[in-house]
């Protein structure tokens, strides 16, 4: 145990990039070693998979939203996903997003931990997740974690004073998602025939955001580490701003992984467990993982919309038929529930099941 701690405390006390910048690395890299399935290899060819692009104009516009709809609702019933394209951003404006977010992981180490994240705490800088047990595995990944909504959640001494754009730059783009969700709720629930309040409803008004940049520095083992172990999202909804030009993320389908492509000024947008429980299973929240590059660095920024922490939310009562059945419970504090079974390698949905 004594040997475990102190591993603990050397990863703890170095990022992933410093990790990867250094020889003395190769036997703290034992502790980031991801165990696959008999017959699995991350080596593996993975095809790639090209996810839907939806058109935020056209679901907004009546006359030509039912195709639109139809497409998104498809998409999010079998892979997940979708592509948000006419979402109103620039493409200048996401590049911004990119650019800061890249600059603040360029900055000397000794200036990332001024925002180093607190024992216990969640917010600022540091390694993607705390080792709870000898048999698990790091992931091999730096970022910076951040309550971006509502304003009075923030904590600024978390908030990089630079570069110097930064956080004029993520208020602002997450002011422009806040508008967005309101759309995408409203076109999800339209899709199924429902009310067009009914996904806001059980957000409630005292919903959250939070953001997650996430940088990947060159691995020198991809075959056997992972940026992020395979799991599924705790949020109703995830936006992902992806690196323009280093494929990493894969997602589960039929049994097979597959590669994400790249819609370089589009918005990825994944269903999360909670929005699963809210269409009582028809939306589905996709199994996915970031793989590593052994020459390439990769960014990238995930904004995870929540439903207010108070608020029971559970299957909306006119998707539950005798067709399709209720399948979930009517739960709360899912965000809670969904770390503690993360920590004890265990599926988080299941506990929600009937």
């Amino acid at each position: 145990m004594a040997e475990f701690q102190t591993i603990e405390t050397e990863l703890m006390a170095k990022s992933v990039q410093e990790l990867s910048q250094n020889a003395e690395s190769k036997t703290l890299l034992e502790n980031f070693m991801y165990e696959v399935s008999d017959g699995e290899s991350m080596n593996a060819p993975v095809p790639l998979l090209e996810i839907p692009v939806v058109n935020i104009g056209l679901l907004t516009s009546p006359s030509a939203s039912v195709e639109e709809m139809q497409k998104m609702q498809s998409a999010l019933s079998s892979c997940g996903y979708i592509q948000v394209i006419n979402h109103g951003m620039e493409s200048s404006f996401l590049d911004k997003v990119r650019e800061v977010q890249k600059q603040f992981f360029q900055l000397p180490e000794a200036e990332k931990k001024i925002y180093s994240k607190e024992v216990n705490g969640i917010q600022g800088y540091g390694h993607d997740h705390i080792i709870l047990s000898k048999h698990a595995s790091r992931n091999w990944a730096d970022r910076l974690f951040l309550i971006v909504y509502p304003e009075h959640g923030r904590n600024l001494k978390f908030w990089p004073k630079n570069p110097k754009a930064f956080r004029e730059v993520i208020e602002e783009y997450t002011e422009k998602l806040g508008l967005l969700t309101e759309v995408i709720f409203k076109a999800m629930a339209k899709s199924l025939i429902l009310e067009e309040d009914s996904f806001l409803k059980q957000n409630g008004e005292k919903a959250t955001m939070s953001a997650r940049f996430n940088y990947y520095p060159p691995c020198p083992r991809p075959d056997a580490v992972l940026g992020v172990k395979p799991h599924q999202d705790a949020s109703t909804i995830t936006y992902i701003v992806q690196d323009n030009e280093v494929e990493s993320l894969q997602v589960l389908k039929d049994n097979q992984w597959f590669k994400v492509s790249i819609v370089p000024h589009a918005i990825l947008l994944n269903v999360g467990n909670q929005v699963e429980i809210m269409s009582n299973g028809i939306f589905k929240s996709p199994l996915h993982r970031v793989v590593t590059n052994s020459e390439r660095e990769r960014c990238s920024l995930a904004i995870f919309c929540f439903p207010d922490p108070e608020k029971e939310i559970g299957p909306i009562d006119k998707l539950v038929t005798e067709s399709n059945p209720r399948l979930y419970k009517t739960i709360k504090d899912y965000v809670g529930n969904h770390f503690q079974r993360i920590q004890q390698a265990k599926t988080p949905i299941e506990a929600a099941k009937i």
